[in-house]
């Protein structure tokens, strides 16, 4: 059966599934396999539970005529998936990058919001398994879809944009993660890099890039022809599509921004800023809400409306989340973790003063490092540059002069420095129910299988 056959079988049972323990009544189980599990000794069982068929790669399975037998299922999952998006004649933005995929696809889809029904990557659903999970939730009253897109080993992403077809997308910047995947940080320029080939091969719509990235920059290359929106915090870059400063960083963002040349050309009046507080913290978020607001203007949301939803915009997933206790003020940022991303936090996080005696206010921008503390998990996939990197970190911690740092993990556990170490986050949190800190002003970042979004509750 081809996947047009498929697909019209898909359309008569609009439902599929790869888990046995989930098989809604008329539904397709799909028997996905890795290396520790494989779906094809589920498949009977998910028809039983109620669908009505099943597509596996096993054949001993193909004496049952309600399983249908495919070489690969995952590759039949994103056949299935691009045959569906193709039903959907509507801008398709792709996001990837080293740090920020998240926030700036959460940002660009507040801004959306304002003006269309926007489809939008859910969790962490942005590899071969859940961008098709994605691209099946689109439906006709969908106008605009974001489809977010992570990459551990080159050719991840070209895999991605061959299943999703983007019109549109961008890539947030480049830094040295997965490193352990994809060999060095050329590789990861290169995998990251892919989106963009696959945009200027197979696309006339605009790609957005932060014209302040020599990385991104040097990606997009000499091509005349590409529809090019750049945003940047430049002044002296006089072509931007968008331009923007921070006014107050260090605690919650303040920022301006302003559109230079459409500005003169609409109007031939000065150019306007546009001030936004954000609930964000870290004044390294100026190009994930200038990303957000380049999609907004290409798309023709208004500017007010652009500005409402920055402002309005609350992280809730521990991703520059500014969260005030009974007892501390904290930084949470425990979803990912690499060189580059903790670099840009702890930079941040420097600036920012300790004042927790009104447990109402956010945090001022007066310089205090005598109450902050630090708690930092190991940043995973770094293969052989792991110890140099994490090495580099303390040794620049300590010259912040932030005395109360909390290393966790075993890579932390091999630096050289006075810190001290936990081998686990029970380990802390059996520390803190003994001894919690109080009047502080905490940053809480590490990889997310480090576990550290679990402490807040304990602060």
């Amino acid at each position: 059966m081809d996947i047009k056959e498929l697909y019209r079988l898909y359309q008569q049972h609009p439902c599929i599934t790869t888990d046995s323990r989930d098989c809604p009544e008329g539904s397709i189980f799909l028997a996905l396999k890795g290396e520790t599990f494989d779906g094809n000794q589920f498949a009977l069982q998910a028809l039983e539970k109620g669908c009505a068929y099943a597509i596996v790669s096993d054949p001993q399975l193909g004496a049952d005529e309600r399983c249908i037998v495919v070489d690969d299922t995952l590759q039949t999952y994103k056949d299935l998936a691009r045959e569906h998006r193709r039903q959907f004649d509507i801008p398709v933005i792709a996001i990837t990058g080293t740090n920020g995929k998240t926030t700036t696809k959460e940002l660009i889809k507040a801004v959306l919001s304002e003006k269309y029904n926007v489809l939008a990557t859910e969790g962490n659903f942005n590899n071969d398994v859940g961008v098709p999970k994605t691209l099946f939730r689109l439906r006709p009253e969908h106008e605009i879809a974001i489809i977010e897109m992570g990459a551990s080993h080159p050719g991840d992403i070209k895999t991605l944009v061959e299943t999703a077809e983007p019109t549109c997308g961008l890539i947030t910047n480049v830094g040295r993660a997965h490193l352990q995947g994809f060999g060095s940080f050329e590789g990861v320029i290169k995998t990251k890099g892919e989106l963009f080939d696959y945009l200027k091969a197979h696309s006339d719509g605009p790609i957005f890039v932060n014209a302040d990235n020599e990385y991104l920059l040097d990606l997009i290359g000499d091509d005349e022809d590409i529809y090019l929106t750049p945003y940047s915090t430049d002044p002296e870059k006089q072509y931007m599509c968008i331009s923007g400063e921070v006014i107050e960083g260090g605690a919650f963002l303040r920022f301006r921004w302003r559109k230079p040349l459409m500005e003169l050309e609409e109007t031939g009046a000065s150019q306007k800023w546009h001030k936004v507080q954000t609930h964000l913290v870290g004044d390294y978020n100026i190009y994930n809400l200038l990303a957000a607001i380049a999609v907004g203007i290409n798309f023709g949301v208004e500017r007010k409306q652009i500005c409402h939803a920055l402002e309005n915009y609350v992280p809730t997933n521990n991703r520059s989340q500014f969260v005030q206790t009974a007892h501390n003020q904290l930084v949470v940022d425990a979803y990912n973790a690499n060189p580059s991303s903790m670099m840009a936090a702890l930079e941040n996080f420097s600036k920012m003063a300790c004042d927790v005696s009104d447990s109402d206010s956010q945090p001022s921008t007066l310089n205090s490092q005598t109450k902050k503390m630090l708690i930092l998990g190991d940043m995973r996939e770094l293969g052989a540059d792991s110890a140099k990197e994490h090495q580099q970190l303390v040794d620049v911690i300590a010259e912040t002069g932030i005395g109360d740092v909390w290393l966790v993990g075993e890579e932390f556990g091999k630096t050289d420095c006075a810190f001290r170490k936990f081998p686990d986050v029970e380990a802390v949190k059996a520390e803190l129910q003994k001894s919690r800190p109080e009047g502080r002003l905490i940053l809480i970042k590490a990889s997310n299988s480090m576990r550290l979004y679990q402490l807040p509750e304990l602060l």
